[in-house]
């Protein structure tokens, strides 16, 4: 989060007030905890794959590119590409692939082929995709730094909870929905996880911070409840893109309308941290300036500052759904079908659901946190305050 004034002293919330606080969170962490142990996935199941979905690329450089008549079809052109093997157990051999003559690999380009034996013994190769981890690395690294020149130790635990964000899905979530856990129960858990590394990491154990959390936490659970009301109410299935389809096919219990909901309350957690902590910070900033001000006098200036923040991320969020869906818009136009008729299709609906949902969750995290925060700190005795101010952009 941005900068936020502060002053050189902590406001001192009631420590009753404080250890209740701690308590329900302590209570909420064990339960998660619990959770996760019960739906932690098993081992793999030895499902066969066909399509070869588990078996990785190799690498390869292309060794030259040229447009010659087709095997195949000898009236058309093809472009042959050589290459040799850069990697693995084949690195080093060579061979050959034709792709269509509008493809862009070009000589000296890094790829990633498909390889698989016939009953002959014979390697056929196929592209796969170019390699990008090298520039991707590259990013990532001008992205860390970028995020530790201005955050410093903050920056460095909010990439530290980034870290765990990513570990938390890739190893728990993703693993159990596949072992065929209830997906929504997966998310929610997942989520609360997510949430509380997340939050301790970037802004350190406070009470601030706990308040930030709780606010999350209800603000997740109430985005929760919404999606499941709404995804059934409009009767969407989930299956509206390739992957969800053939993971279906591949996989028996796969609960597409489930991955939908998960997918709603994942994504709409990076966006609820990032305005519950907002506003607890400006209702702490708000008592530390001022702290004769009553639990009314705190939440009404500090809910002016939440209604600037949602409506600049509520069209934030509709910009890139609408961004996302685009291409569908432009085909549903072109084929002369009403607005309407476009809107209430599975894929567009499962876009604006997914806005709407996440958005409402979204505005319901500011008078949730504003107030929250501001019965926290309206507990609060503090000295009079000093005539010194800084910046900084820690929770306190």
């Amino acid at each position: 989060m941005g900068a936020h004034a502060h002053h050189d002293h902590h406001v001192e919330v009631d420590p009753q007030i404080a250890r209740s606080l701690w308590t329900t969170l302590g209570m909420f962490a064990l339960v998660v905890l619990v959770a996760v142990a019960v739906l932690w996935p098993g081992g793999p199941d030895g499902v066969d794959d066909p399509l070869l979905l588990d078996a990785d690329p190799v690498p390869a450089r292309v060794d030259s590119d040229e447009v010659l008549a087709c095997s195949v079809v000898v009236e058309e052109e093809c472009r042959l590409i050589r290459f040799e093997v850069t990697g693995g157990e084949l690195d080093g051999l060579t061979g050959s692939i034709e792709l269509a003559i509008g493809n862009r690999i070009r000589s000296g380009d890094d790829i990633l082929l498909t390889v698989f034996e016939t009953e002959s013994g014979r390697l056929v190769f196929d592209f796969y995709d170019f390699q990008r981890g090298s520039p991707m690395v590259v990013l990532a690294v001008l992205f860390a730094a970028a995020v530790v020149a201005l955050g410093r130790w903050r920056g460095v635990g909010a990439l530290a909870g980034l870290a765990v964000s990513l570990l938390v899905i890739i190893v728990f979530a993703v693993p159990a929905i596949l072992d065929g856990s209830n997906a929504v129960t997966v998310a929610v858990v997942a989520a609360s996880v997510i949430a509380f590394c997340s939050l301790f990491l970037a802004h350190g154990f406070g009470v601030p911070t706990a308040v930030a959390l709780v606010s999350t936490l209800l603000s997740l659970f109430l985005t929760a409840a919404l999606a499941w009301a709404f995804v059934g109410a409009t009767h969407l299935t989930g299956l509206t893109d390739d992957s969800t389809l053939l993971l279906a096919g591949l996989r028996d219990g796969i609960d597409a309308r489930g991955i939908l909901l998960a997918g709603i309350v994942i994504g709409a957690l990076g966006v609820l941290d990032d305005v519950t902590v907002t506003q607890v910070s400006a209702v702490w900033e708000l008592k530390a300036l001022r702290p004769e001000l009553s639990m009314r006098e705190l939440v009404a200036p500090a809910l002016r500052i939440g209604r600037d923040h949602i409506s600049s991320t509520v069209n934030t969020l509709f910009l890139a759904y609408a961004g996302a869906a685009l291409p569908l818009l432009l085909l549903f136009t072109e084929a002369d079908q009403g607005v309407g008729s476009v809107i209430t299709r599975e894929l567009v609906a499962t876009e604006v659901v997914r806005t709407l949902v996440g958005s409402i969750g979204l505005v319901a995290s500011v008078p949730i946190s504003t107030w929250l925060a501001a019965w926290m700190a309206s507990s609060a005795v503090t000295p009079p305050p000093s005539d010194e101010v800084h910046l900084g952009s820690d929770l306190r």
